[in-house]
């Protein structure tokens, strides 16, 4: 049988491929819409000595102006129930799908579990690479296994959740992305299903609660709080919440008695880099064309013409008042690329 073979589109174009809508090109573009296809494309890459990246919603990442090589644009969809038994409700989806439309799709059939990641932007393939997570739930709550193609061993393998090596914000394939790329997932939604209240804003909802109510609330509360990509261009969070040693804390929670810090399994505390941003006077900041939105410290949003280069500047101010002013180093949760 023929394999399908990606056509390669030159001068490719990526501004409307990456949520902070900054400006940016690909000497050549390919679209993956079967895992198929793959093989094919690594192999012309390599022949061609050209370097080839994957790319999918561009919702967590900072792109150059130019990139001298090829962008393929992971555009797999599919997505279905595998099998249900006592232990839950055992769904697949492809990496090209949409992570909003699958939470909705599984929350319309009355499947609970991934409510609480509802409404954050990008594709299935990208959630387990930065383990997403939001109002109390992780990705790796709820992912059994899943199949991504390693270009060292020119196979696709299939994973288990504790071979992925998750952590906050953090997975095997973030160390490695130019090795794995990331094809299908298969999430295990729990029976009985026990809705995740234990965050601001969850607990107060009214009447039952539902897998559909407690989606409706996440959103109700992302919205009033996030601002739009599709009206001001971001990544969302742009900063990780840092995670410190306790004594590292102590002269910040002294002057600040009631700052967000919350104690980790490993005697460590994970504090608020939202509230850490917006205490060094930066809610609302501006630098030439990007900022931090007025809404939510956190985010970091694309005023209009932004290239790569204005976002890095803005990060690194944000980082060395934020070190200057508490003591603690931000990273990034984006990649820039």
């Amino acid at each position: 049988m023929t394999q399908p073979s990606p056509a390669l589109i030159p001068d490719f174009d990526l501004s409307a491929h990456n949520t902070l809508a900054l400006s940016a090109r690909s000497r050549l573009g390919a679209v993956i819409t079967e895992p198929a296809m793959l093989p094919e494309l690594l192999a012309k890459a390599a022949a061609d000595g050209v370097p080839l990246r994957i790319l999918g919603g561009g919702s967590n990442v900072v792109l150059a102006p130019g990139f001298d090589g090829i962008t393929a644009l992971v555009a797999i969809k599919g997505r279905r129930v595998v099998e249900t038994t006592e232990q839950g409700i055992l769904i697949e989806a492809a990496a090209g799908e949409t992570w909003h439309e699958l939470v909705a799709w599984a929350v319309a059939q009355g499947f609970g579990g991934i409510e609480n990641l509802a409404l954050i932007p990008g594709t299935v393939g990208a959630a387990p690479v930065q383990n997403i997570g939001a109002y109390g739930v992780e990705v790796a709550d709820v992912l059994e296994s899943l199949v991504a193609y390693d270009r060292q061993e020119g196979r696709e393998r299939s994973f288990l959740k504790a071979e992925c090596a998750f952590a906050y914000r953090d997975s095997l394939f973030k160390h490695q992305p130019d090795r794995f790329i990331v094809l299908s997932l298969r999430l295990r939604l729990p029976l009985p299903w026990v809705p995740n209240l234990n965050f601001a804003g969850l607990s107060d909802i009214a009447g039952e609660v539902t897998p559909q109510a407690l989606m409706d609330r996440v959103v109700a509360l992302r919205t009033s709080k996030l601002p739009d990509w599709r009206v001001t261009p971001n990544a969302g969070s742009f900063f990780q919440n840092p995670i410190v040693a306790a004594a590292d804390a102590q002269a910040m929670l002294a002057e600040f008695p009631t700052a967000p810090a919350f104690p980790q399994a490993d005697g460590r505390l994970k504090l608020s880099a939202g509230w850490l941003i917006e205490k060094s006077g930066l809610k609302g900041f501006r630098l030439g064309p990007v900022g931090m939105s007025e809404r939510h410290a956190l985010v970091l949003v694309n005023h209009g013409g932004a290239v790569q280069a204005d976002v890095a500047a803005l990060a690194e101010h944000v980082k060395r008042t934020v070190r200057e002013r508490f003591g603690v180093q931000l990273h990034e949760e984006p990649v820039f690329l």
